[in-house]
């Protein structure tokens, strides 16, 4: 069972950092009023609103924002402003012992994906692949945000990951299983394999979703993750979705699913909402889920928080 940080309550102290590429400071100095029009608190790391290129201040300074909020004792959630790229640089710089000492909420995705493995593999601590600090503004659906909060302020379980009403969740390959779920944007795993940061798969419930790629780049991606031995060792699959992926030499994302993911015979579910999607289910990295594939259902096993 792998450690979980202390829910998130009204009231509670969210530490803000930019960890790959920068964002408008008055975007995110509007997310941040938002956020707090909702009862939180907030702190803001030295280099959030650093600007290096397409990234946001050098390594060094945003590993040592990341650490700071892990030793702040008042910070219960730490939540980076976007993704983007840069996120894998910073790896060497954490300090992982003092990371599992001080397990915090950590929430994100895109490039963020990246970390959250990691967190788990290094110093098993449950992440959410969830809203990042540009998803708090008006425009994103109340589902999005029911999704957060239920998966950071509650300790029921088991609990159902449900998508939003009229999106169903559709099995593939029939299938029952269960384990640790991991995974995210299937560009940042990739950009993972070779390092020490490799994503570990072996017996766990793997999600990909992807965004802005055409199929045929996806399906270069998901061939190198099968030569990996990423699905040879997987318990089962989650296919979320392919936001703005455009179709290429007549293939969609469909046909990809149904002619490369389906034939591994792993228990097989797709249409999940998730990561860079409108609506975005809030998933909990390290946590133990049942996969039933024959009735169309995840199921946290257990509570992602304490």
């Amino acid at each position: 069972m792998s450690i979980k940080p202390k829910m998130l309550q009204r009231g509670d102290t969210v530490g803000i950092v930019t960890l790959g590429s920068p964002v408008d400071p008055a975007i995110i100095n509007a997310s941040i009023a938002f956020l707090q029009g909702m009862g939180l608190q907030v702190v803001l790391g030295k280099y959030v609103y650093a600007q290096n290129g397409f990234l946001g201040g050098t390594a060094l300074q945003r590993a040592e924002d990341l650490m700071s909020m892990f030793t702040n004792t008042q910070v219960k959630m730490i939540l980076p402003v976007r993704g983007g790229v840069g996120v894998e640089s910073i790896l060497p710089f954490l300090d992982y012992q003092l990371i599992a000492q001080n397990p915090k909420i950590v929430s994100g995705y895109s490039d963020i994906t990246i970390l959250l493995n990691v967190l788990y593999q290094f110093c098993d601590l449950t992440s959410f692949h969830s809203l990042l600090l540009i998803d708090f503004r008006p425009q994103t659906p109340a589902y999005n945000f029911e999704q957060f909060f239920t998966v950071t302020s509650s300790i029921t379980a088991p609990r159902p990951i449900l998508n939003p009403p009229g999106v169903p969740l559709t099995g593939r390959v029939q299938g029952n299983v269960s384990g640790p779920l991991v995974g995210g944007n299937l560009t940042s795993l990739i950009g993972t394999l070779g390092t020490p940061y490799e994503i570990s798969t072996a017996g766990k419930i793997l999600l990909i979703e992807e965004t802005h790629e055409p199929i045929n780049t996806v399906y270069r991606y998901i061939d190198h993750m099968r030569i990996a031995g990423k699905f040879e060792d997987c318990a089962g699959i989650i296919m979320g979705e392919c936001t703005n992926c455009p179709n290429a030499y007549g293939k969609s994302y469909n046909d990809l699913i149904n002619e490369f993911i389906v034939p591994l015979g792993k228990p097989l579910m797709t249409n999940l909402a998730s990561g860079h999607g409108f609506y975005k289910a809030a998933i909990p990295i390290g946590t133990r889920v049942n996969l039933n594939t024959i009735d169309n259902t995840i199921t946290l096993l257990e509570a992602a928080v304490t």
